[in-house]
C-alpha cells in the first residue's frame, strides 16, 4: 500500500518495507519504484539506497528520494537497527554498533535491492557516518556509483577548528556518560539526536585516528579488505561550514576505499551565492535547485565537476600515515 511520507505540494508516496539484516534482524523503511513489475526500462533504471547519517531517521531524506525518483531513480531508504523505523520496544541495553550497521543493516539493504531489484543496477547517497557503513558490507562492491555528504567517522581531531573541545564535551564526554546512565542516548529529549544505541555511542565517542584499532587483528583486516574491495567511484562533497566533515576528516575516510576512484568536492557556501549549508542542510528541499543537481548529475551521468570548485587532489593515504596499519 502507498504511504503518504510527507504532506505538502510534493508528491511524497512510497511504499514500507521491511528488510532483513544479514543476520536477520528485521528493519523498517520505504521504497520508491516505476509503478508495474517488468515495467518498460525498468531493468536498465538505477536504484538508489539512502545511507543515513547517526541516529537520523529515514525520513529525514524522503524529499530527496522523492527528488531522485522525479528523475529516473528507483529508491530505498531503511533505518540502521535501534533508530526510527527499526526500534525496538526498549533501547535500555540493545546492542548496536557502527559494525553492525554497515556489515549487517546496510548488507541486508543490498541483498534487498538485489531480490526485489534484479538486474538494476545499484548506487549509494550515503551522508556523514553512511559514507563509513557503506564500505564495510560485503555486497558493496557490486555497487556502481558513490555519493558522499559530509561522510567521515567522528574522530575528534578532525573537527573544525575552534570549535573541537566544545564538540569532544558534548559528543565524547557528555553523550557516553549519559548513554552509560540510561543504558541508551536519550537523544531526542535533548534535542540532538534520535535516541542511540549505547553500542553507537561507544564507537562514536571513543574513535581514534583509525577506526579498524578498535577491533581484534582478524576482524581489522577483515574490515579494511571490505572497504578496499569497493570499485565504485566516488563523488564526495564536503561544505566549508560543516564542523564534522572538515578535509580531514573527508580524507582520513576516503582512504580506506583504496579500490575506487576518488573525487572530493569541498564547497564554500557563499561561491553559490549562500548563507551556510552545514552538516544536515544538504538534503532540506530548499537547497532542491542549489545543491540537488550536484548529486543528480553524478548518479546520472557521472558528472563531477561543479562551476567554480577545484576539486581537492586526493593523496588520501597521507590522512592516515600518523598511525600504523592494523593487520592481522
Amino acid at each position: 500500500m502507498p504511504y503518504r511520507l510527507l504532506k505538502g505540494n510534493v508528491k511524497m508516496e512510497a511504499r514500507r518495507i521491511t528488510l532483513r539484516a544479514a543476520d536477520g534482524m528485521a528493519l523498517g523503511g520505504f521504497e520508491w519504484r516505476l509503478a508495474g513489475a517488468g515495467a518498460a526500462g525498468a531493468a536498465a533504471r538505477p536504484v538508489v539506497i539512502i545511507n543515513a547519517a547517526t541516529s537520523v531517521r529515514c525520513r529525514y531524506y524522503a524529499r530527496f528520494a522523492a527528488y531522485l525518483h522525479q528523475h529516473g531513480f528507483d529508491v530505498v531508504t531503511y533505518d540502521y537497527r535501534g533508530i526510527g523505523e527499526s526500534r525496538p520496544a526498549s533501547l535500555r541495553g540493545f546492542p548496536a554498533s557502527w559494525m553492525d550497521w554497515g556489515e549487517r543493516d546496510f548488507e541486508g539493504a543490498l541483498q534487498y535491492v538485489a531480490t526485489h531489484f534484479p538486474g538494476q543496477p545499484v548506487d549509494v547517497v550515503a551522508h556523514s557516518i553512511g559514507g563509513f557503513v557503506t564500505g564495510l558490507a560485503p555486497s558493496a562492491r557490486h555497487v556502481r556509483r558513490i555519493f558522499t555528504m559530509g561522510a567521515q567517522y567522528a574522530y575528534w581531531r578532525d573537527y573544525a577548528a575552534g570549535k573541537r573541545l566544545r564538540m569532544l564535551a558534548k559528543w565524547h564526554l557528555a553523550m557516553p556518560l549519559l548513554a552509560a546512565c540510561l543504558g541508551y542516548f536519550p537523544g531526542r529529549r535533548l534535542g540532538w539526536l534520535e535516541d542511540t544505541p549505547q553500542g553507537v555511542v561507544r564507537d562514536w565517542s571513543f574513535m581514534g585516528p583509525r577506526f579498524e584499532a578498535r577491533s581484534a587483528p582478524a576482524d581489522a583486516a577483515r574490515r579494511q579488505a571490505a572497504m578496499a574491495a569497493v570499485t565504485a567511484p566516488i563523488l564526495a562533497l564536503s561544505v566549508t561550514d560543516d564542523e564534522f566533515g572538515t578535509e580531514a576528516a573527508i580524507g582520513r575516510l576516503l582512504a580506506y576505499f583504496t579500490g575506487s576512484a576518488r573525487t572530493h568536492l569541498r564547497l564554500a557556501p557563499a561561491s553559490l551565492g549562500l548563507e551556510g549549508i552545514g552538516h544536515f542542510a544538504f538534503f532540506h528541499e530548499r537547497f532542491r535547485d542549489a545543491l540537488w543537481p550536484i548529486a543528480l548529475g553524478w548518479l546520472s551521468r557521472g558528472e563531477r565537476r561543479v562551476a567554480g570548485v577545484t576539486p581537492i587532489r586526493c593523496d588520501c593515504a597521507a590522512s592516515l600515515a600518523s598511525s600504523p596499519s592494523i593487520s592481522a
